[in-house]
């Protein structure tokens, strides 16, 4: 028997150090412009007795939330594997995502209990107060979107972040609508409504990103890549005869990993085999990280794996 594998991790750790550290400037600017803009927000919210902007803050909150933890993630993440953490730390990205998935929904259903409750006893909002801050919101939102735009296709972590300041600038684009309507009608019963939309329409991205992030976290197969296209891949390299034990996993947002025990034919041969292999699956499906066990016979105790 044989053992093949494929180190191709230090270019691939090196390019990912290197995006980690500009996302963490980009998110660093954006952490401190959202704080700040959170306090001014909850201030406002009880000065003004909204629900609309509270749910906006509550929003902000977790926007702030999600950039110090996406922040605090990508920092933890460089950090190279040691003998206590032999992936390194990337999966830290991933429970950063799932916490701030969840976070949110709690702050939704206060928001649907507080809003259903404000819609059969409106109370008086001081509406122009609160257009003005929204406006204000909306800008701090547009900014922070900017700063994430170009790192939310490479982190899970800062597309998180990314999605929950799109909610916000949905959120803020609303209340300064229902605020005009408001101001030209008085109908105060509108701030909840808005409130309980803003809830309603951040609560299915939401459950895209936890379900993303808990694929992730158990170990499941990365999107856009099916085990049965890596098995027939596999197999239809030249001078394979078999595979077994087929293992398919991503570690961080960004790094799709691949084991297996290949049996090769008698005569051929396995360097230029295990190479091909290798060159396939990165070209087709993009795998980072290869590990291949090569060998000549079946092994007595393996387990076959169906698609």
């Amino acid at each position: 028997m044989g053992h093949a594998h494929d180190h191709s991790r230090g270019h691939h750790h090196g390019h990912a150090h290197g995006a980690g550290a500009g996302n963490a400037r980009l998110l660093l600017i954006a952490l401190a412009l959202t704080g700040t803009f959170l306090l001014a927000e909850v201030a406002a919210a009880i000065a003004f007795n909204s629900l609309a902007l509270l749910s906006d803050a509550a929003h902000m909150f977790t926007d702030t939330a999600a950039l110090a933890v996406a922040y605090a993630a990508v920092r933890i993440g460089e950090r190279a594997a040691d003998d206590r953490r032999t992936f390194g730390y990337r999966r830290f990205e991933i429970l950063a995502a799932a916490f701030n998935a969840i976070l949110l929904f709690v702050v939704a259903v206060y928001v649907l209990i507080e809003g259903a409750s404000r819609i059969v006893e409106p109370e008086p909002v001081a509406t122009l107060g609160m257009l003005l801050v929204a406006v204000l919101g909306l800008v701090v939102n547009v900014i922070a979107m900017r700063l994430l735009t170009a790192g939310k296709d490479t982190s899970l972590n800062v597309r998180s972040a990314y999605l929950e300041v799109l909610a916000d600038l949905v959120g803020s684009a609303g209340i300064i609508v229902g605020g005009v309507v408001m101001l030209l009608t008085g109908w105060t019963w509108l701030d909840p409504v808005i409130a309980i939309a803003i809830a309603l329409w951040v609560v299915p991205r939401t459950w895209v990103l936890l379900r993303h992030a808990t694929n992730i976290l158990l170990e499941g197969v990365p999107t856009g890549m099916t085990v049965a296209e890596i098995r027939r891949a596999i197999l239809e390299s030249p001078g394979v005869a078999g595979v077994h034990d087929l293992h398919v996993w991503v570690l961080g947002a960004d790094q799709p990993s691949c084991s297996a025990h290949v049996e090769i034919k008698l005569d051929a041969d396995h360097e230029g085999a295990r190479a091909q292999i290798v060159a396939r699956l990165k070209d087709a499906f993009g795998l980072a990280h290869i590990t291949l066990q090569l060998e000549r016979e079946a092994c007595a105790d393996r387990e076959r794996l169906h698609a």
